[in-house]
């Protein structure tokens, strides 16, 4: 049996008929039936969790989503789930779900990026896909994946990079885990080791992302630190920022509240490399955490968990170092 968690974005909406703009408003219903063969993959339950767009995905929606997934995974007669969900934020959740729940039984995230309104809706093909992935075999300890587009990827790597085609998602650096060809399952590569599951009761928030361009000062970080508990910085290159920032991260290290460092950049690990004012080897000594490979997004998440279980500043900075 494999549980399909309908969430809403892109794959169930149509455009306003007074010409307002695509809006939700498919049901479960309309969505299956448009999904020719879905039935003959495997049995289907199906639930309509929610109908939001991407973009109203918030933090507690999404880790009211993870539980929800968590109880359906607890099933003897679940062997995976299949969420669809938003594309703008799908990333996101897949990711929350990869750090926080185990890996035995597939968690397969899929969307759209085309209307039942638009010439070519991607929808079903997406969904009757991701249906196969989650009841294949071979994906038995693969855990959360995005599947969209006729591409599998491992969802502690898959992310948006365009804002309409398709094929929207990639995994930079490191490419999908393999395809689907007229439904059948190649994969390519295995996934990273897995990394240690972390589920608090509940996520610690607020956490922010400042992201740093040519010129940018203290003014953000400093607004950011009266109320959130921690701050991701998606620095320049290898994890460099402007000099006027110093003085506010060291505001930051002062009063004990963690500051997590990612680079804005595609791919490549933040590093010490740099020593000049603003350059990542004096903001480690300043005792700024690197955050590795991840995007400012994911280390925004690991933040979240992390604070969330009660981590001390120690473990934090060990678990940043897992990738």
């Amino acid at each position: 049996m494999i549980v399909i968690l309908f969430t809403g974005g892109t794959i169930a909406m149509r455009n306003d008929p007074r010409g307002t703009g695509a809006v939700p408003s498919l049901g479960t219903t309309e969505i299956l039936e448009a999904t020719r063969g879905i039935h003959a993959v495997t049995g289907v339950e199906t639930e309509e969790w929610g109908v939001f767009p991407g973009p109203h995905m918030t933090i507690p929606r999404m880790w009211a989503l993870r539980n929800r997934i968590a109880e359906h995974l607890a099933r003897p007669d679940v062997v995976g789930v299949v969420v669809t969900h938003g594309t703008d934020t799908l990333e996101e959740s897949a990711y929350l779900v990869a750090r926080s729940l185990p890996a035995d039984k597939p968690v397969v995230f899929t969307g759209a990026m085309r209307t039942i309104s638009d010439l070519g809706w991607d929808g079903p093909a997406n969904l009757l896909e991701a249906v196969q992935v989650a009841a294949s075999p071979e994906t038995r300890g693969y855990g959360a994946m995005v599947v969209i587009g006729g591409q599998i990827f491992g969802a502690l790597d898959a992310t948006k990079t365009n804002t309409h085609l398709l094929d929207a998602f990639e995994s930079p650096g490191l490419g999908p885990l393999g395809v689907l060809d007229e439904g059948k399952l190649i994969l390519h590569r295995e996934l990273p080791p897995a990394r240690a599951v972390i589920a608090p009761e509940s996520l610690a928030t607020p956490i922010d992302i400042v992201f740093v361009a040519a010129g940018s000062d203290a003014r953000l970080l400093d607004a950011a630190r009266v109320d959130s508990r921690g701050v991701v910085i998606a620095a320049m290159g290898r994890g460099n920022v402007p000099p006027d920032m110093v003085p506010a991260i060291d505001r930051w290290i002062a009063e004990e509240k963690p500051v997590v460092l990612t680079s804005r950049t595609q791919g490549g690990r933040v590093g010490h490399t740099y020593g000049y004012a603003g350059g990542g080897r004096r903001l480690e000594e300043l005792g700024v955490i690197f955050g590795g490979s991840r995007r400012a997004q994911q280390a925004r998440l690991d933040l979240m968990l992390a604070l969330g279980a009660g981590m001390p500043m120690d473990g934090i900075r060990a678990m940043f170092t897992d990738r």
